[in-house]
Protein backbone atom coordinates (compact mmCIF):
# COMPACT_ATOMS: atom_id res chain seq x y z
CA UNK A 1 0.00 0.00 0.00
CA UNK A 2 1.43 3.47 -1.29
CA UNK A 3 -0.46 5.57 1.96
CA UNK A 4 -3.85 5.79 -0.10
CA UNK A 5 -6.59 4.58 1.77
CA UNK A 6 -7.90 1.21 0.74
CA UNK A 7 -11.81 -0.59 1.67
CA UNK A 8 -11.20 -4.37 1.33
CA UNK A 9 -14.19 -6.05 0.79
CA UNK A 10 -14.98 -10.34 1.72
CA UNK A 11 -16.99 -11.41 -0.95
CA UNK A 12 -16.45 -14.68 0.63
CA UNK A 13 -18.60 -13.00 3.65
CA UNK A 14 -21.13 -11.50 1.45
CA UNK A 15 -22.02 -15.15 0.10
CA UNK A 16 -22.06 -16.55 3.58
CA UNK A 17 -24.36 -14.23 4.64
CA UNK A 18 -26.41 -14.67 2.22
CA UNK A 19 -26.46 -18.64 2.72
CA UNK A 20 -26.94 -17.79 6.74
CA UNK A 21 -30.31 -15.50 6.13
CA UNK A 22 -31.47 -17.51 3.44
CA UNK A 23 -31.29 -20.90 6.02
CA UNK A 24 -32.65 -18.02 8.44
CA UNK A 25 -36.11 -17.92 6.43
CA UNK A 26 -36.39 -21.31 5.43
CA UNK A 27 -38.25 -21.32 1.96
CA UNK A 28 -38.50 -18.04 1.48
CA UNK A 29 -36.63 -16.53 -1.68
CA UNK A 30 -33.37 -13.98 -1.03
CA UNK A 31 -33.76 -10.72 -2.80
CA UNK A 32 -30.30 -9.12 -2.39
CA UNK A 33 -30.57 -5.12 -2.12
CA UNK A 34 -27.35 -4.14 -4.00
CA UNK A 35 -28.79 -0.31 -4.05
CA UNK A 36 -26.12 2.45 -3.53
CA UNK A 37 -23.33 0.69 -4.97
CA UNK A 38 -24.01 -2.09 -2.78
CA UNK A 39 -24.46 -0.07 0.33
CA UNK A 40 -20.64 1.15 -0.48
CA UNK A 41 -18.95 -2.24 -1.38
CA UNK A 42 -19.45 -2.61 -5.34
CA UNK A 43 -22.75 -3.14 -6.87
CA UNK A 44 -21.53 -5.65 -9.28
CA UNK A 45 -19.31 -7.63 -7.21
CA UNK A 46 -21.29 -7.80 -4.39
CA UNK A 47 -24.52 -8.72 -6.62
CA UNK A 48 -22.07 -11.76 -7.74
CA UNK A 49 -21.40 -12.84 -4.54
CA UNK A 50 -25.27 -12.96 -3.32
CA UNK A 51 -25.94 -15.28 -6.22
CA UNK A 52 -23.59 -16.94 -5.65
CA UNK A 53 -24.88 -17.55 -2.11
CA UNK A 54 -28.26 -18.23 -3.06
CA UNK A 55 -30.02 -15.34 -4.34
CA UNK A 56 -32.49 -15.61 -6.83
CA UNK A 57 -33.49 -11.68 -6.89
CA UNK A 58 -31.65 -8.61 -7.03
CA UNK A 59 -32.85 -5.35 -5.72
CA UNK A 60 -32.06 -1.35 -7.00
CA UNK A 61 -33.32 2.00 -6.61
CA UNK A 62 -32.90 3.24 -9.77
CA UNK A 63 -33.72 2.48 -13.55
CA UNK A 64 -30.00 2.99 -14.76
CA UNK A 65 -28.42 0.47 -11.81
CA UNK A 66 -30.53 -2.35 -12.52
CA UNK A 67 -29.08 -1.40 -16.49
CA UNK A 68 -25.81 -1.43 -15.12
CA UNK A 69 -26.50 -5.01 -13.70
CA UNK A 70 -27.53 -6.23 -17.36
CA UNK A 71 -24.62 -4.85 -19.16
CA UNK A 72 -22.64 -7.23 -15.99
CA UNK A 73 -24.35 -9.95 -17.67
CA UNK A 74 -26.35 -10.82 -14.83
CA UNK A 75 -29.65 -12.27 -15.94
CA UNK A 76 -30.84 -13.17 -12.04
CA UNK A 77 -34.47 -10.72 -11.40
CA UNK A 78 -34.17 -7.29 -10.60
CA UNK A 79 -36.16 -5.33 -9.08
CA UNK A 80 -36.20 -0.88 -9.14
CA UNK A 81 -37.62 -0.79 -5.82
CA UNK A 82 -38.10 3.28 -6.46
CA UNK A 83 -41.31 3.99 -8.79
CA UNK A 84 -40.40 7.11 -10.67
CA UNK A 85 -42.77 8.77 -13.72
CA UNK A 86 -39.62 9.72 -15.57
CA UNK A 87 -37.34 6.88 -15.60
CA UNK A 88 -36.81 4.65 -19.18
CA UNK A 89 -39.30 2.15 -18.12
CA UNK A 90 -39.17 1.32 -22.04
CA UNK A 91 -35.34 0.23 -21.48
CA UNK A 92 -36.10 -1.38 -18.55
CA UNK A 93 -39.38 -3.31 -19.98
CA UNK A 94 -36.95 -4.74 -22.64
CA UNK A 95 -34.19 -5.85 -20.80
CA UNK A 96 -36.61 -8.00 -18.38
CA UNK A 97 -36.48 -5.61 -15.44
CA UNK A 98 -39.26 -6.08 -12.92
CA UNK A 99 -40.50 -2.44 -11.86
CA UNK A 100 -42.04 -0.80 -8.69
CA UNK A 101 -45.45 1.32 -8.85
CA UNK A 102 -47.36 3.18 -6.05
CA UNK A 103 -49.59 5.18 -8.38
CA UNK A 104 -52.55 4.25 -11.11
CA UNK A 105 -50.83 7.26 -12.95
CA UNK A 106 -47.52 5.77 -12.80
CA UNK A 107 -48.98 2.21 -14.13
CA UNK A 108 -50.17 4.26 -17.32
CA UNK A 109 -46.86 5.38 -17.85
CA UNK A 110 -45.73 1.79 -17.54
CA UNK A 111 -48.41 -0.01 -19.61
CA UNK A 112 -47.43 3.14 -22.54
CA UNK A 113 -43.98 1.72 -22.24
CA UNK A 114 -45.18 -1.64 -22.53
CA UNK A 115 -46.44 -1.34 -25.49
CA UNK A 116 -43.85 0.44 -27.44
CA UNK A 117 -41.39 -2.28 -26.09
CA UNK A 118 -43.84 -4.84 -27.52
CA UNK A 119 -43.45 -6.92 -24.23
CA UNK A 120 -45.79 -6.90 -20.95
CA UNK A 121 -44.20 -4.76 -18.05
CA UNK A 122 -43.11 -6.88 -14.70
CA UNK A 123 -45.03 -4.57 -11.91
CA UNK A 124 -45.07 -4.97 -8.18
CA UNK A 125 -47.45 -3.12 -6.50
CA UNK A 126 -46.49 -0.93 -3.65
CA UNK A 127 -48.53 -0.11 -0.42
CA UNK A 128 -48.22 2.73 1.81
CA UNK A 129 -48.70 0.47 4.99
CA UNK A 130 -47.41 3.18 7.45
CA UNK A 131 -44.01 4.70 6.64
CA UNK A 132 -45.55 7.18 4.41
CA UNK A 133 -42.74 7.05 1.70
CA UNK A 134 -43.45 5.79 -1.62
CA UNK A 135 -46.36 3.25 -2.52
CA UNK A 136 -50.42 3.92 -2.35
CA UNK A 137 -52.36 4.62 0.53
CA UNK A 138 -55.32 2.46 1.76
CA UNK A 139 -57.75 5.02 -0.14
CA UNK A 140 -55.58 5.17 -3.06
CA UNK A 141 -54.63 1.09 -3.15
CA UNK A 142 -57.82 -0.42 -4.48
CA UNK A 143 -57.43 1.96 -7.78
CA UNK A 144 -54.27 1.49 -8.23
CA UNK A 145 -55.00 -2.24 -8.09
CA UNK A 146 -57.98 -1.88 -10.93
CA UNK A 147 -55.39 0.19 -13.07
CA UNK A 148 -52.70 -2.61 -12.89
CA UNK A 149 -55.43 -5.42 -13.69
CA UNK A 150 -57.30 -3.74 -16.55
CA UNK A 151 -53.54 -3.22 -18.25
CA UNK A 152 -52.62 -7.10 -17.25
CA UNK A 153 -56.03 -7.80 -19.37
CA UNK A 154 -54.68 -5.50 -22.27
CA UNK A 155 -51.53 -7.64 -21.99
CA UNK A 156 -48.93 -4.97 -21.17
CA UNK A 157 -48.59 -6.15 -17.71
CA UNK A 158 -47.80 -8.54 -15.44
CA UNK A 159 -48.38 -8.13 -12.13
CA UNK A 160 -45.66 -9.80 -10.39
CA UNK A 161 -45.50 -8.64 -7.04
CA UNK A 162 -47.29 -6.68 -4.31
CA UNK A 163 -45.01 -5.20 -1.34
CA UNK A 164 -44.22 -2.69 1.27
CA UNK A 165 -41.56 -1.43 3.30
CA UNK A 166 -41.26 -1.03 7.68
CA UNK A 167 -40.59 1.78 8.78
CA UNK A 168 -39.56 0.83 12.57
CA UNK A 169 -38.68 -3.18 12.31
CA UNK A 170 -35.41 -1.90 13.79
CA UNK A 171 -37.17 -0.86 16.61
CA UNK A 172 -38.54 -4.09 18.73
CA UNK A 173 -41.92 -3.68 19.47
CA UNK A 174 -42.76 -0.22 17.91
CA UNK A 175 -46.47 -0.34 17.82
CA UNK A 176 -45.89 0.62 13.74
CA UNK A 177 -44.94 -2.92 13.50
CA UNK A 178 -48.17 -4.72 13.93
CA UNK A 179 -50.58 -1.90 12.17
CA UNK A 180 -47.69 -2.01 9.45
CA UNK A 181 -48.66 -6.25 8.92
CA UNK A 182 -52.20 -5.74 9.16
CA UNK A 183 -52.11 -2.75 6.63
CA UNK A 184 -50.25 -4.58 4.29
CA UNK A 185 -52.36 -8.36 4.79
CA UNK A 186 -55.58 -6.14 3.97
CA UNK A 187 -53.98 -4.49 1.12
CA UNK A 188 -52.68 -8.12 -0.33
CA UNK A 189 -56.53 -9.18 0.48
CA UNK A 190 -57.73 -6.87 -1.22
CA UNK A 191 -55.36 -7.36 -3.97
CA UNK A 192 -56.14 -11.05 -4.20
CA UNK A 193 -60.05 -10.58 -4.39
CA UNK A 194 -59.70 -8.61 -7.29
CA UNK A 195 -57.99 -11.01 -8.83
CA UNK A 196 -54.42 -10.55 -8.70
CA UNK A 197 -52.12 -13.20 -8.65
CA UNK A 198 -48.67 -12.15 -7.99
CA UNK A 199 -45.21 -14.12 -7.88
CA UNK A 200 -44.29 -12.82 -4.66
CA UNK A 201 -45.55 -10.70 -1.57
CA UNK A 202 -42.74 -9.35 0.17
CA UNK A 203 -42.36 -7.17 3.15
CA UNK A 204 -39.00 -8.00 5.42
CA UNK A 205 -35.58 -5.56 5.33
CA UNK A 206 -32.72 -7.16 7.09
CA UNK A 207 -33.96 -6.10 10.90
CA UNK A 208 -37.59 -7.50 10.27
CA UNK A 209 -35.84 -10.72 8.39
CA UNK A 210 -33.76 -11.49 11.56
CA UNK A 211 -36.31 -10.93 14.08
CA UNK A 212 -40.38 -10.66 12.67
CA UNK A 213 -40.50 -13.96 10.76
CA UNK A 214 -44.25 -13.06 10.25
CA UNK A 215 -43.24 -10.51 7.80
CA UNK A 216 -41.16 -12.89 5.46
CA UNK A 217 -43.85 -13.80 3.29
CA UNK A 218 -42.31 -15.23 -0.07
CA UNK A 219 -39.29 -13.32 -0.10
CA UNK A 220 -36.81 -11.28 1.97
CA UNK A 221 -35.33 -8.03 0.88
CA UNK A 222 -32.37 -7.73 2.83
CA UNK A 223 -29.47 -4.99 1.53
CA UNK A 224 -27.64 -4.61 5.04
CA UNK A 225 -27.62 -7.67 5.54
CA UNK A 226 -26.05 -9.31 2.82
CA UNK A 227 -23.21 -7.44 3.61
CA UNK A 228 -23.04 -8.02 7.80
CA UNK A 229 -24.62 -5.28 8.86
CA UNK A 230 -27.98 -4.35 10.62
CA UNK A 231 -29.84 -1.48 12.35
CA UNK A 232 -31.12 -3.12 15.14
CA UNK A 233 -30.00 -2.33 18.14
CA UNK A 234 -26.60 -3.69 19.41
CA UNK A 235 -25.75 -4.50 15.69
CA UNK A 236 -26.25 -7.29 13.51
CA UNK A 237 -26.63 -10.92 15.17
CA UNK A 238 -23.14 -12.82 14.95
CA UNK A 239 -24.29 -15.29 11.84
CA UNK A 240 -23.57 -12.23 9.73
CA UNK A 241 -20.01 -11.19 8.92
CA UNK A 242 -19.09 -7.17 8.11
CA UNK A 243 -17.43 -7.63 4.65
CA UNK A 244 -15.75 -3.80 4.59
CA UNK A 245 -12.77 -3.05 6.02
CA UNK A 246 -11.18 0.41 5.66
CA UNK A 247 -7.38 0.75 6.15
CA UNK A 248 -4.68 2.91 5.72
CA UNK A 249 -1.02 3.25 6.11
CA UNK A 250 0.42 5.85 8.59
CA UNK A 251 2.37 8.93 6.22
CA UNK A 252 3.70 10.81 8.95
CA UNK A 253 5.35 10.14 12.85
CA UNK A 254 6.62 13.52 14.74
CA UNK A 255 7.32 14.15 18.25
CA UNK A 256 5.57 17.12 19.35
CA UNK A 257 6.02 18.87 22.88
CA UNK A 258 3.30 18.58 25.44
CA UNK A 259 0.34 21.53 25.35
CA UNK A 260 0.79 21.56 21.22
CA UNK A 261 -2.46 22.30 19.49
CA UNK A 262 -3.53 19.81 17.33
CA UNK A 263 -5.70 20.12 13.77
CA UNK A 264 -8.07 22.95 12.65
CA UNK A 265 -9.11 25.05 15.96
CA UNK A 266 -6.61 22.99 18.32
CA UNK A 267 -9.86 20.97 19.48
CA UNK A 268 -7.43 18.92 21.00
CA UNK A 269 -4.17 19.50 22.67
CA UNK A 270 -1.28 17.05 23.93
CA UNK A 271 -1.41 16.89 28.02
CA UNK A 272 2.12 15.62 27.78
CA UNK A 273 5.49 15.04 24.91
CA UNK A 274 4.11 12.47 22.67
CA UNK A 275 4.25 11.38 18.72
CA UNK A 276 1.60 12.45 16.18
CA UNK A 277 0.84 10.02 13.50
CA UNK A 278 -0.90 11.32 10.10
CA UNK A 279 -3.61 9.17 8.61
CA UNK A 280 -4.28 9.68 4.82
CA UNK A 281 -8.09 10.08 5.27
CA UNK A 282 -10.84 12.34 6.18
CA UNK A 283 -14.09 13.64 5.16
CA UNK A 284 -13.44 13.70 1.95
CA UNK A 285 -13.06 10.08 2.07
CA UNK A 286 -15.55 8.81 4.29
CA UNK A 287 -14.70 10.10 7.79
CA UNK A 288 -17.40 11.74 9.34
CA UNK A 289 -16.41 15.04 10.49
CA UNK A 290 -18.39 14.13 13.91
CA UNK A 291 -15.72 11.76 14.24
CA UNK A 292 -13.00 14.41 16.12
CA UNK A 293 -11.83 13.14 18.99
CA UNK A 294 -14.25 9.96 19.38
CA UNK A 295 -13.59 7.39 16.63
CA UNK A 296 -11.20 5.21 17.24
CA UNK A 297 -8.45 2.92 14.84
CA UNK A 298 -6.38 0.09 14.85
CA UNK A 299 -2.60 0.33 14.96
CA UNK A 300 -0.22 -2.00 16.45
CA UNK A 301 -2.66 -4.04 18.08
CA UNK A 302 -4.11 -0.98 19.83
CA UNK A 303 -7.00 0.97 19.77
CA UNK A 304 -6.53 4.72 19.40
CA UNK A 305 -8.78 8.12 19.06
CA UNK A 306 -8.54 10.26 16.35
CA UNK A 307 -7.02 13.57 17.91
CA UNK A 308 -8.58 16.50 16.84
CA UNK A 309 -10.54 17.70 14.14
CA UNK A 310 -10.78 15.54 11.03
CA UNK A 311 -9.50 17.21 7.99
CA UNK A 312 -10.83 17.12 5.02
CA UNK A 313 -8.28 14.47 3.61
CA UNK A 314 -6.32 13.79 7.01
CA UNK A 315 -6.60 13.06 10.42
CA UNK A 316 -4.35 13.06 13.23
CA UNK A 317 -3.66 10.51 15.83
CA UNK A 318 -1.63 10.78 19.17
CA UNK A 319 0.29 8.04 19.79
CA UNK A 320 1.51 8.96 23.13
CA UNK A 321 4.99 7.41 23.62
CA UNK A 322 4.16 4.25 20.93
CA UNK A 323 6.77 3.74 18.66
CA UNK A 324 4.52 4.26 15.25
CA UNK A 325 6.37 5.05 11.83
CA UNK A 326 5.36 5.54 8.70
CA UNK A 327 4.24 2.26 6.81
CA UNK A 328 2.62 1.36 10.08
CA UNK A 329 -1.10 -0.29 9.12
CA UNK A 330 -4.23 2.25 10.13
CA UNK A 331 -7.64 -0.02 10.46
CA UNK A 332 -10.30 2.56 10.80
CA UNK A 333 -13.02 -0.40 11.50
CA UNK A 334 -13.30 -4.07 10.40
CA UNK A 335 -15.29 -7.11 11.35
CA UNK A 336 -13.35 -7.28 14.43
CA UNK A 337 -11.26 -10.33 14.13
CA UNK A 338 -7.86 -8.32 15.40
CA UNK A 339 -9.31 -6.35 17.69
CA UNK A 340 -10.08 -3.41 15.42
CA UNK A 341 -13.12 -1.27 15.84
CA UNK A 342 -16.51 -2.11 13.71
CA UNK A 343 -18.31 -0.28 11.69
CA UNK A 344 -21.00 -0.55 13.90
CA UNK A 345 -18.97 0.71 16.98
CA UNK A 346 -18.25 3.99 14.92
CA UNK A 347 -22.07 3.97 13.94
CA UNK A 348 -22.94 3.82 17.63
CA UNK A 349 -20.30 6.49 18.39
CA UNK A 350 -21.10 9.15 16.17
CA UNK A 351 -25.23 8.59 17.26
CA UNK A 352 -25.74 7.04 13.21
CA UNK A 353 -26.34 4.14 11.38
CA UNK A 354 -23.73 1.38 10.37
CA UNK A 355 -25.15 1.68 6.91
CA UNK A 356 -24.30 6.10 7.16
CA UNK A 357 -20.51 4.63 7.69
CA UNK A 358 -19.36 2.34 5.24
CA UNK A 359 -21.75 4.10 2.32
CA UNK A 360 -19.74 7.03 3.01
CA UNK A 361 -16.82 5.59 1.29
CA UNK A 362 -18.54 4.50 -1.73
CA UNK A 363 -16.25 5.71 -4.81
CA UNK A 364 -14.05 7.55 -2.56
CA UNK A 365 -11.37 5.00 -1.86
CA UNK A 366 -10.09 1.87 -4.21
CA UNK A 367 -11.69 -1.09 -3.32
CA UNK A 368 -9.98 -4.48 -3.34
CA UNK A 369 -11.90 -7.65 -3.31
CA UNK A 370 -11.70 -11.31 -2.19
CA UNK A 371 -13.63 -14.54 -1.00
CA UNK A 372 -15.24 -14.69 -4.95
CA UNK A 373 -12.81 -14.85 -7.45
CA UNK A 374 -15.46 -14.73 -10.11
CA UNK A 375 -16.81 -11.40 -9.24
CA UNK A 376 -14.92 -8.86 -10.22
CA UNK A 377 -15.34 -4.81 -10.87
CA UNK A 378 -13.81 -4.07 -14.41
CA UNK A 379 -14.73 -0.43 -14.24
CA UNK A 380 -16.29 2.11 -11.69
CA UNK A 381 -19.88 1.20 -10.93
CA UNK A 382 -20.97 4.67 -10.93
CA UNK A 383 -19.32 5.19 -14.19
CA UNK A 384 -21.25 2.06 -15.45
CA UNK A 385 -24.60 3.33 -14.07
CA UNK A 386 -24.13 6.79 -15.84
CA UNK A 387 -23.22 5.21 -18.91
CA UNK A 388 -26.93 3.02 -18.57
CA UNK A 389 -29.13 5.72 -18.02
CA UNK A 390 -26.81 7.98 -20.72
CA UNK A 391 -27.25 4.79 -23.26
CA UNK A 392 -31.11 4.39 -21.98
CA UNK A 393 -31.91 7.66 -22.74
CA UNK A 394 -30.01 7.62 -26.52
CA UNK A 395 -31.72 4.93 -27.23
CA UNK A 396 -35.66 6.40 -26.29
CA UNK A 397 -34.34 9.09 -28.33
CA UNK A 398 -33.39 7.20 -31.19
CA UNK A 399 -36.44 4.78 -31.14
Amino acid sequence: MDGHPEALIDLGAVKDNVGALARHVGGAQVMAVVKADGYGHGMIPVANAALAGGATWLGVVHVGEALALRQAGLTARVLCLLGAPDAPHEEAIRQDIDLSAGSAELVGQIAAAAERAGRPARVHLKADTGMSRGGATAADWPGLVHAALAAEAAGRVRVAGLWSHMASADIPGHPSIAAQLAAFQAAVHVAEQAGARPEVRHLANTPATVTLPETWYDMIRPGGGIVGLCTLPGGAPGWLRPAMTVKAVLVQAKRVPAGTGVSYGHRYVTEREATLGLVPLGYAEGIPRQATNTAQVLVRGRRWTISGTVCMNQVIVDFGDEPVAPGDEVVLFGPGDAGEPTAQEWADALGTLSYDIVTRFAGRVPRSYRGVTEATEPVPVVASVDAAVSGAVRRLQES
